[in-house]
């Protein structure tokens, strides 16, 4: 039996448990982002927020907990190279969404899960909430102010630009890059070049 969906307040409640102080302020952060960019691109915005406030429910979570819940769930892992908490706390970031919370709508779910590495067809909540997390206003880094721009001129050219960073800092820092992280690449910039000719 599926739990009911839990109030904002009471998720709230809830994720203070889950994580520390500096991730619920970014969590709290995302809520915002996600909504506003929901408002500005006219996605579903109660989704935005739940999507939003909940993306990084399982980052707290030790590894091995992850791993668990992952097999429990029947996610497919992946390499061993793919197994770490932050490629995996998306997905089974999902599942906990799911079970702790009762979320059942497969939107924010999607949402959810793929909010670290994207992924190829990503829909309009996938790309918002892929994008809030990025430039949530606690974020500080160099382009940032540049992607907050863009993400109200051109959702899409700015998951590109979002993409092509999280791309580039892997390669820089020598990290494995997640085939879904290239497809997602791939699948955008297809559709942005797709756009151009047509329009």
């Amino acid at each position: 039996m599926m739990a009911e969906m839990m109030q904002e307040s009471e998720m709230c409640e809830k994720l203070r448990t889950l994580m520390d102080e500096e991730r619920y302020v970014h969590s709290l952060g995302v809520r915002d982002c996600a909504v506003m960019l929901a408002q500005r691109y006219g996605a579903d915005v109660e989704k935005a927020r739940v999507a939003g406030l909940l993306h990084d429910c399982a980052k707290g979570l030790p590894r091995q907990e992850m791993i668990n819940r992952a097999v429990e769930a029947g996610i497919e892992l992946g390499p061993e190279e793919f197994q770490t908490e932050a490629l995996l706390h998306g997905p089974v970031g999902a599942v906990v969404a799911r079970q702790v919370f009762g979320v059942d709508d497969p939107e924010i779910l999607s949402a959810i899960e793929c909010h670290t590495t994207g992924k190829r067809d990503m829909a309009l909540l996938d790309k918002i909430i892929y994008l809030a997390d990025y430039i949530e206003p606690n974020r500080d880094f160099p382009e940032v102010e540049e992607l907050r721009h863009m993400a109200l001129e051109d959702l899409d050219k700015a998951v590109l630009m979002a993409l092509r960073r999280t791309i580039k800092y892997v390669l820089d820092t020598d990290r494995f890059l997640h085939p879904r992280t290239v497809e997602a690449w791939n699948d955008m910039l297809k559709r942005f070049k797709r756009q151009k000719i047509d329009g």
